[in-house]
């Protein structure tokens, strides 16, 4: 929606006037002139406008578009409201290329082209500009055929992302007390039904879109996904949700972003796109990117429907493994106007990364244009066995600020040799991060001494010799150092205050007054890194770090969507730690095929956490009832029986512990 705004007061027109002719000869301009209006003056001058514009500029095909397409019956709808005399309503693209106009102004044949580039400073350029309502009036404007006209313009927004799409300008003879224009309520009322009817417009199309996934997804348990050309919605079914990564939801994207022309070619050209859509989902097949908005979206692997809107960004990885599309053997399309008619949009399969399973893909057509497509997923057909796989690596991967805000501030002390102290929760990453900043740095393996194996000895000496050999001391659990230890770490800093060392602590019980000096005096030189429930934007892009590397010839471990949103809520006590055993544990032991599944995660990761704290007795419950559930399948009816219990108080009770 455009906003309606009071004009800031303009200087009276016969001094404005005077400081105009000033400065196209090139005198001083006299005070009081507005800093926008000799800056437009000047951006004019430097684009070499002619002020005294004669030659009418090359006509300018009018460009058909959607926002033509729309705005057409609403103006000719309007201009009849019009003032008599010398007034014109003008509609233009976001380039400022007049696209409509009615009714007559000085230089209407002339200028065709309102950017400033061709014509200098004008309100439509300058509603562009500012994205609201502008107004400019006589001598403000640089060319001399618009001194006599006085002109209102106002943006035309998107309805969906707040685009700019052009601008409708309402033109008149001079008016003498400038603002506000009396065309200003018509240039609003005008570029506000222009954003109604495209919203309408869009509104038709993502029916047919609904219309073509709810079809699709009529048949019980069935995984339909659909999508958009232009990205703005994506819809997913539940069944969909629990068998699809993120990887296979972009490469769904990806062939849904193909232009309907790429669609409307031969059978070999057809081909040939499909195997440009493959080669894409080669590159796409690892990455997350911004699907994290999508997946916390998603209710849950009984939902219905998801939708969402999201960027198209993404973070790309290489892959070496081949896919093929194949072209389907019957001509399809969803919408109207669904038979070929030579148009050649038929419906293809895909098949999936992460070993998702194959797509048959179809497009939507909605008034004999291509909106979108929905694709039904099949689920790959048995699985092979997991062979063993080696251990994973140590990872440090994170984008989320808390996570960044760490890691940049470790960077810059551990340029300095002095001593460092890195505290955060059991299984944060502190040593990962410690061994990482003396790689980083080029310094050759710490020597680590580890607090939680028992006495450390004589640590000043180790420290001592370990300066002299260039090496750092990295001091592992330093809340659990011996009261001698403490004492002689705080003699070694006392003398020895940039002596190279690396220390670890997590807090726990209140440290006593030797332990808590150690720790004021590396406080100046502390970081604290952030619990992994407190960054779960960057679990996605843990899990790749953390999983073994696979034998040759097998996928990456992947995750359904539902799944990654399972492990994004979970509270991980155990940080990074815990969330690298899961990861190796199901590694080693899953023996299905396709990405990691809901259902194959533990119990308090499946489920999540309770919303409250729960007693001993129902912490009994809710454990009995996940196991049998576990034992069932899921199914909650079977799961009923075998407790002995009503279906209905199972249903209860598993809401409970949510409350």
């Amino acid at each position: 929606m455009t906003t309606t705004e009071e004009s800031p007061a303009r200087p009276a027109l016969a001094s404005l006037r005077q400081a105009r002719e000033r400065f196209l000869t090139g005198r001083p301009l006299p005070d009081g002139v507005p800093d926008e209006v000799v800056a437009a003056w000047r951006r004019a001058r430097f684009f070499g406008v002619p002020h005294d514009l004669k030659e009418p500029a090359e006509p300018v095909p009018p460009v058909e578009s959607a926002l033509l397409t729309a705005a057409r019956p609403v103006l000719e709808r309007l201009a009849p409201a019009l003032p008599s005399g010398q007034s014109s309503l003008v509609l233009t693209d976001e380039r400022l290329r007049v696209l409509w106009s009615a009714g007559s102004t000085p230089g209407d044949e002339k200028c065709r082209d309102l950017s400033e580039q061709e014509v200098g400073h004008n309100s439509a350029a300058l509603a562009l500009r500012t994205r609201r309502r502008a107004e400019v009036h006589g001598p403000e404007h640089f060319l001399d055929l618009w001194q006599d006209v006085s002109a209102v313009s106002v943006p035309v927004l998107a309805p969906e992302n707040g685009q700019v799409l052009g601008t409708v300008t309402v033109a008149s003879g001079l008016c003498t007390g400038c603002t506000p224009h009396p065309g200003a309520a018509l240039a609003e009322a005008t570029a506000t039904a222009v954003e109604a009817e495209l919203l309408t417009r869009s509104r038709t199309a993502e029916r047919a879109l609904l219309d073509a996934y709810q079809r699709a997804a009529a048949r019980p348990g069935a995984a339909v996904v659909a999508l958009d050309l232009d990205g703005r919605n994506r819809l997913l079914s539940g069944a969909a949700a629990g068998m699809l990564s993120p990887g296979a939801v972009e490469a769904l994207e990806r062939t849904a972003a193909v232009s309907d022309s790429d669609r409307d070619r031969d059978r070999t050209g057809q081909d040939q796109v499909q195997d440009q859509v493959q080669d894409q989902v080669q590159d796409l097949a690892g990455s997350a990117g911004d699907l994290m908005t999508s997946a916390r979206d998603l209710t849950g692997s009984g939902s219905d429907l998801t939708r969402s809107r999201s960027g198209r960004e993404r973070a790309r990885s290489g892959r070496e493994e081949t896919r093929s599309g194949r072209e389907a053997p019957a001509a399809e399309t969803y919408g109207s106007g669904s038979a070929r008619n030579g148009t050649g949009a038929a419906a293809y399969d895909l098949e999936l990364p992460d070993g998702a399973g194959t797509a048959r893909v179809t497009p939507v057509r909605h008034q004999g244009a291509v909106i979108g497509v929905v694709a039904v997923v099949e689920p790959p057909v048995g699985g092979a066995a997991r062979p063993q796989v080696e251990q994973p690596r140590v990872a440090l991967a994170g984008r989320s600020v808390p996570w960044r805000h760490a890691t940049t501030l470790a960077t810059e002390l551990a340029r300095s040799r002095e001593p460092l102290l890195l505290t955060g929760e059991r299984g944060t990453g502190k040593t990962a991060l410690a061994r990482e900043l003396m790689s980083a740095r080029g310094e050759p393996d710490p020597l680590v001494v580890d607090a939680a194996e028992g006495p450390v000895g004589e640590l000043g000496r180790w420290a001592r010799e370990l300066a002299a050999e260039d090496r750092v001391l990295l001091l592992r659990h330093a809340e659990r150092l011996a009261q001698p230890d403490v004492a002689g770490l705080n003699s070694l800093l006392d003398e020895h205050p940039d002596a190279p060392l690396l220390v670890t602590y997590t807090p726990g019980t209140p440290p006593g007054p030797c332990l808590q000096r150690l720790l004021d005096t590396l406080a100046a030189r502390s970081v604290t890194l952030p619990a992994l429930r407190e960054r779960p934007d960057d679990i996605r892009k843990l899990l790749p770090e953390l999983a073994p590397k696979p034998a040759p010839g097998r996928p990456p471990l992947t995750w359904t969507l539902d799944a990654l949103r399972a492990l994004e809520r979970h509270p991980w006590p155990g940080n990074v730690t815990e969330l690298a055993h899961l990861v190796r544990a199901l590694a080693e032991q899953r023996r299905a095929a396709g990405p990691v599944r809901r259902a194959e995660l533990p119990d308090a990761v499946r489920e999540g956490p309770a919303a409250r704290q729960l007693s001993p007795m129902e912490h009994a419950e809710r454990t009995a009832i996940l196991e049998a559930l576990r034992r069932h399948g899921g199914n909650k009816a079977r799961a009923a029986a075998a407790l002995g219990i009503a279906r209905a108080t199972l249903y209860r009770k598993l809401r409970g512990y949510r409350t």
